[in-house]
């Protein structure tokens, strides 16, 4: 970690002599990680297990098909180019395609035959050109020790291969979609099975060891990266300025990509829960908020951390952070295996409408009255928190966004935790404009909200406090360990400050 700060700071000057104080390169916050890499050399990513448990999921599902003429296949991402352009996008793989095989190869294909469990991974063919611009890509040797699969094929094969097994006896060929990545082969393929969906989703849901390393990692770097960004206040004038350092800082170890936009705001800004200009400048505003988590092997960090501009908590700012930290330190405790994550949602808004009443800004009515009325979700919009795997909001959740309970509408778990189930724990307190004041057209709601009281707190515009959560069998694994405590915080950040602009590397 020390690497990643020493990257961005001088540690000394050819101006300072003996006698002058050199500035500790230690931040305020060690953290005691292990090298959860470590644990993986010289293992493959289980493939041929996540294979298996798809069949599973899929014949305790299905009635419909018989599993000695059922086959899987999936066709990972391939590279596209910008219209009227030669680059393209960003390459994201298919994350149902990685979890099949572990392959970050553009333009690869995965085929699986359930009566005799044989995988067959097909590279892309070796373009002449491509390989005078890019290099010599993996090879069929290579890819067989690399990866955890049966078979190793180019495509050139692919054709003949689907071809015959579409025209003999009553085959299936299931996949997900037909899509750009597969149009070769649509006459073969059936998609759209919700069966074959449900076992890909159930299968993805519940982490094995090797997943939780790679999520571990993440975490690691997502630490890293936000005390980074916490420590260099001084050099972050603007929104746009704190992305850079996390981004920054995320590449210096090595995550190249992002689980998703970073959201970096200031002031009545938080109060928007996603949150991606990242370009207003922060001048007098009291409030960052900053949502951001590093990637790593395709799997998904999701960490939330707020501060005070200046490193002083306003008593306002203060008062709105204790209660969310209160929100997620008491559905914490809570978390276990068979836990219905809709009661620990609900608890949060418990929390919040009690606090609410303390500081005057709930009125004219009991918690349980306030609670009836909904006016709470005016403040606590999103849900508690969702599942986190290869995809931030990964898959499995069964989100009920027609919920005819406003608080419930946007929660993205809806189903009692199990071992292995990784989720996010991430309440919030919002002062946003648009969704209170929708919230103060109906009267009925209106009544319990004393809008004198409310003005103080406008400037705030949010706070969110989230930790990447490890379902474990008896409670559960925070992975997240960059400091959430106030004072701790504020040491840091003024730490930063007390250093000064010229501590940090800046060009620009």
């Amino acid at each position: 970690m020390l690497k990643t700060f020493v990257s961005r700071t001088f540690a000394t000057s050819p101006a300072i002599t003996n006698k002058m104080a050199v500035p500790s390169l230690l931040p305020a916050q060690i953290f005691n990680h292990k090298n959860w890499l470590k644990d993986l050399e010289h293992k493959k990513y289980p493939a041929k297990q996540h294979v298996l448990n798809v069949k599973q999921h899929f014949l305790k599902k299905s009635s419909n098909f018989n599993p000695n003429e059922v086959f899987f296949f999936i066709s990972g991402e391939h590279l596209t180019l910008y219209p009227y352009c030669d680059q393209s996008p960003p390459f994201r793989q298919n994350r149902y395609f990685y979890y099949l095989t572990g392959v970050n190869i553009p333009g690869s294909h995965v085929l699986f035959n359930l009566k005799d469990e044989k995988t067959t991974l097909f590279l892309p063919d070796i373009d002449n050109d491509d390989v005078m611009w890019s290099g010599m890509p993996m090879g069929l040797k290579e890819a067989q020790e690399t990866f955890d699969v049966d078979e190793v094929k180019y495509s050139k094969d692919l054709e003949d291969i689907l071809h015959n097994i579409a025209t003999f006896g009553n085959n299936t060929i299931l996949t997900t979609d037909l899509n750009a990545a597969n149009n070769n082969y649509t006459q073969y393929l059936m998609p759209g099975n919700q069966d074959f969906f449900y076992a890909l989703d159930e299968s993805r849901l519940i982490k094995d060891e090797y997943e939780l390393a790679l999520m571990r990692h993440a975490a690691q770097i997502t630490d890293n990266s936000h005390l980074a960004t916490m420590s260099a206040v001084p050099i972050e004038e603007n929104e746009g300025h704190i992305h850079a350092e996390f981004v920054y800082h995320s590449i210096r170890q090595g995550s190249k990509s992002q689980s998703y936009d970073p959201i970096c705001c200031s002031g009545p800004n938080c109060g928007t829960l996603h949150y991606i200009k990242n370009d207003e400048t922060i001048g007098n505003r009291e409030s960052i908020l900053i949502d951001a988590g590093a990637e790593w092997s395709c799997y998904a960090s999701d960490v939330t951390r707020c501060w005070p501009v200046n490193g002083k908590w306003s008593a306002e700012h203060l008062e709105i952070y204790n209660i969310v930290l209160e929100m997620q330190a008491e559905t914490m405790k809570l978390i276990k295996p068979g836990q219905s994550w809709e009661e620990l949602h609900l608890l949060a808004h418990k929390i919040m409408i009690k606090r609410f009443l303390g500081l005057g800004i709930f009125e004219n009515g009991t918690e349980e009255e306030i609670y009836a009325s909904g006016i709470s979700g005016s403040f606590f919009p999103h849900g508690l928190g969702h599942l986190l795997g290869m995809d931030t909001h990964d898959v499995g959740g069964y989100a009920n966004y027609d919920d005819p309970n406003p608080l419930l509408k946007y929660l993205r778990l809806r189903r009692p935790l199990k071992a292995g189930m990784v989720v996010t724990d991430e309440p919030g307190v919002y002062f946003s404009p648009f969704l209170i004041e929708d919230g103060l057209k109906d009267p009925k709601k209106a009544k319990f909200v004393n809008q004198e009281v409310l003005e103080k707190y406008w400037k705030i515009g949010g706070v969110r406090i989230e930790d990447d959560i490890i379902i474990t069998n008896d409670g559960y694994d925070n992975m997240t360990q960059i400091t959430k405590d106030p004072q701790e915080i504020s040491k840091i950040v003024m730490g930063g400050i007390q250093k000064g602009r010229s501590y940090f590397h800046v060009i620009v």
